[in-house]
């Protein structure tokens, strides 16, 4: 059995491709290498595949499967040009032996997904999805999109904050404060008890929830305006950074430990070079 074929049968285990919204997202093999890589050991674990990673991929010769959390080809294309970047991203994983298989938000509403992971930052509490599947595979019954999170001890605003860029190995955050959980008129703010979280970009994904907080990656002006009138502050952490660390934490250990049976050793690395490409001056 190829590497490629291994990989696409232990992804669909931690996170079935039927849990994926297909109404917007391209999940699965993206990028099937014609001539794979003969002596690949090795998958690459990145959440966006741009030029830089591939570069660092493609250096790596016992590389022979990415896997990409964001997909690199997301809409359909008519032509392969080297002049367009995602076009060329693609010409050159085939042309280097290389396959792309990317789960997204198969990963997010999967149990033990990215969402989950989030959820661990909070302490000690029950979580449950924000918007249950129709259809629930009998292995993943907790499956479903977003996740909302009760903390079994409230916690202030700033303690939670501190718990999050912790969990995420990050030093800032942007925070938007509803009235009640700041100090106003000598009245002391509220605790929280309940968190929506969604990795990314959750606006569509929290907003069916009422929440004390919500906890996601990024959010528009008026979005985090419309938050706060409604008293639910809010914590930004800009896109992939909800996202990356799931790939050393969670996903690389599940993926070695299923492929712990195999004949031939095989090895899972993370980009070294994958980054947030905002950063704070």
């Amino acid at each position: 059995m190829s590497l490629l074929s291994r990989v696409i049968r232990r992804m669909e285990r931690i996170a079935p491709l039927s849990l994926a919204d297909t109404t917007w997202d391209n999940v699965g093999l993206l990028i099937e290498a014609p001539f794979p890589r003969q002596a690949a050991n090795r998958i690459f674990l990145t959440i966006d595949l741009t030029t830089q990673v591939l570069e660092e991929a493609i250096k790596d010769e016992k590389v022979g499967v990415i896997i990409a959390y964001h997909p690199p080809i997301f809409r359909g294309m008519k032509r392969l040009n080297m002049s367009d970047v995602k076009q060329a991203i693609a010409l050159k994983c085939a042309a280097s032996g290389i396959s792309v298989y990317s789960p997204h938000s198969a990963l997010d509403s999967c149990e033990d997904g990215v969402n989950d992971w989030m959820s661990r930052a909070l302490g000690e509490g029950s979580v449950k999805p924000i918007t249950p599947l129709k259809e629930i595979p009998q292995d993943q019954p907790e499956a479903g999109v977003g996740r909302l999170f009760t903390l079994d001890q409230p916690a202030s605003l700033s303690t939670l904050v501190e718990r999050i860029k912790k969990h995420l190995n990050i030093e800032h955050v942007r925070v938007a404060t509803s009235a009640k959980h700041c100090k106003q008129n000598d009245q002391y703010p509220q605790n929280i008890k309940t968190i929506a979280i969604c990795a990314g970009s959750g606006s569509s994904v929290l907003f069916p929830a009422k929440a004390d907080l919500y906890f996601t990656g990024e959010m528009s002006h008026h979005e985090v305006l419309a938050c706060v009138e409604d008293n639910t502050s809010v914590v930004l952490c800009e896109h992939t950074n909800t996202e990356r660390g799931y790939l050393s934490n969670v996903l690389k250990p599940r993926l070695e430990k299923l492929f712990s049976d195999e004949d031939i050793q095989v090895e899972i690395v993370v980009s070294q070079v994958d980054a947030d490409p905002l950063k704070v001056m």
